[in-house]
């Protein structure tokens, strides 16, 4: 259950990095500010009204501004190129501090052998006479 999802955490980890890293455009056209068409990486097809405004150059759109019915907005998303590589240069306080650390994980788990129970061969002292009742405590 652990390793599904560490692989889940690190596919989301690289989907991450692949996606603030890459750079991308999004063009949309709207017509009578309802959005019309969209696409990625290429131009948006424009409407047939646009067609029809140049022929006719009268305005199709029903809203009750003055102003040209169809626009075109493009969203520019800029990839991040600063990604800074890892060093890979240790140190010798660094190569110490990961052996003593690792020395003492690994030996936390090892186990003995054997269950070791110290007293097992000894025997429990004889009770001569009952010392409950000689001292008169009574567990209620």
């Amino acid at each position: 259950m652990k390793t599904f999802f560490t692989r889940i955490l690190s596919f989301l980890l690289a989907v991450f990095i692949l996606f603030s890293t890459t750079s991308f455009t999004v063009n949309m056209h709207f017509c009578c500010n309802k959005m019309v068409d969209m696409a990625f990486f290429s131009k948006a097809e424009s409407c047939l009204e646009t067609a029809q405004k140049k022929d006719l150059n009268t305005k199709q759109c029903t809203s009750l501004q003055e102003k040209d019915c169809c626009s075109n907005q493009t969203l520019v998303k800029t990839g991040d190129d600063t990604i800074k590589k890892a060093q890979t240069q240790l140190e010798y306080e660094d190569i110490l501090f990961l052996n003593t650390f690792f020395y003492t994980y690994l030996n936390l788990f090892e186990g003995l052998e054997k269950n070791i129970i110290p007293f097992k061969q000894y025997r429990p002292p004889l009770l001569s006479k009952d010392i409950q009742v000689l001292h008169e405590t009574y567990l209620i």
